[in-house]
């Protein structure tokens, strides 16, 4: 069957058409350069050749007045402790060199955004929104960005906490977040599963392999050979410590964790080789006794408190590296030869282990099936009105999942 040759008129309509049904079915702020660098990627054979100087200028003003029906909304913070959020309009951000603007399908919520609402403890810029973790769809990227075009499904780790810009929270429908704190997100992985991740992933990360750290090997795929090296993972069914697992087997460590009774089989198929009761009595002797024979590679602690003396003690009685990265502060003074280190999660925005885990690691994880999100979501409500209840709820305490609220 002969086939006609489309005029430049026609196929722009027809793609003014598919432009206008993708609007409706997903919302998402385009860019002049975005979106003609997006269609010319999809329509290349057909419409790159014949497009004429007249109708790309016809394309670039259709662009903009797109751009101008985008809108945002966040749950603001208005004053350091109060309470609610407010629920209020918000600039569409535009991404500069090294971001991308992401239009957010699922936003998680962490124990730190509960601290941070109700005592104020970091210095914020008030009025401002708080939230790191975000999954959804790429609208804008920024000059010279390459590695994402508008419409990838991304999760990003929103870093607002750290900058202190309005743009890098999470809290909103659209997120700044970084080009090496964002990952492709494979069409098998629900945006609610993957917003689990970000926060607790980065903090895993700070902890494992940052130089000033515990400087351990990076996580590969497939997984490195193994070290000969055990790390222990105190709170394995944590947020921090289900990242911190699955990152350590693909580095080619052993891991030993603790959990509570009714989490010892989520944690082992996670990839853990042997769990301990956190509450047992006997807790400190057993991890001795689980590391006889074995070379430590340090450990991490997830939790805080009475658990990091209880560490100083087993790495002081074991042989190999005596580092122990802790999530908390104020831990007592360690016996000689064993150090401490303390972790912010958005270190790692600054290094090179952002790039290495979001950008080199996590994509190809996540396709091959060696890294799965963890622990899994439980939804809290749709829109940005929600937030509030979930942070309430977080703050009551959660244990082998994550709560999420949709966008």
């Amino acid at each position: 069957m002969a086939s006609s040759v489309l005029s430049p008129r026609v196929q722009l309509s027809q793609t003014f058409l598919r432009l206008g049904i993708r609007r409706q079915s997903r919302p998402i702020l385009l860019s002049t350069s975005s979106l003609i660098s997006s269609n010319n990627n999809q329509n290349h054979t057909t419409f790159n050749n014949n497009i004429t100087n007249s109708t790309q200028q016809q394309l670039r003003n259709f662009t903009q007045t797109t751009s101008k029906m985008a809108t945002n909304t966040a749950a603001w913070i208005k004053a350091a402790k109060s309470r609610p959020f407010v629920v209020e309009p918000a600039p569409v951000w535009t991404p500069e060199a090294n971001e991308i603007l992401v239009k957010n399908h699922a936003i998680a919520i962490n124990p730190v955004d509960g601290s941070l609402q109700a005592a104020g403890w970091w210095p914020l810029n008030y009025p401002t929104m708080l939230g790191q973790d975000v999954a959804g769809t790429v609208a804008q990227v920024g000059p010279g960005v390459t590695s994402f075009k508008v419409g990838d499904r991304v999760v990003g780790h929103a870093v607002g906490m750290a900058t202190k810009r309005d743009q890098d929270n999470a809290f909103q429908e659209y997120t700044i977040v970084q080009v090496n704190m964002a990952a492709p997100l494979p069409d098998h992985i629900a945006f609610e599963n993957a917003a689990v991740l970000p926060l607790a992933l980065s903090t895993a990360a700070c902890g494992l392999f940052q130089d000033s750290n515990l400087k351990l090997q990076l996580p590969t795929v497939p997984a490195q050979k193994p070290t000969g090296k055990t790390v222990i993972v105190w709170g394995g069914a944590s947020c921090v410590g289900s990242n911190a697992i699955q990152l350590l087997v693909n580095a080619g460590y052993e891991v030993i964790t603790t959990a509570s009774p009714k989490n010892f089989d989520y944690v082992k198929k996670l990839g853990a080789s042997q769990v301990f009761d956190y509450k047992s009595p006997t807790v400190q002797e057993d991890l001795i006794a689980a590391l006889k024979g074995k070379t430590t590679g340090g450990a991490l602690d997830c939790i805080g408190g009475a658990p990091q003396g209880i560490l100083q003690q087993v790495l002081a009685a074991s042989e190999g590296d005596k580092g122990i990265s802790s999530t908390k502060r104020g831990w007592p003074e360690p016996p000689a030869g064993v150090q401490m280190f303390s972790i912010f999660g958005t270190t790692l925005k600054d290094n090179s282990i952002g790039k290495a885990i979001y950008n080199d690691f996590l994509p190809a994880a996540l396709k091959a099936g060696t890294f799965v999100p963890a622990p899994e979501p439980t939804i809290v409500g749709k829109g940005v009105d929600k937030i509030q209840d979930a942070v309430d709820l977080v703050m009551k305490g959660v244990s082998a999942a994550k709560l999420v609220v949709t966008v």
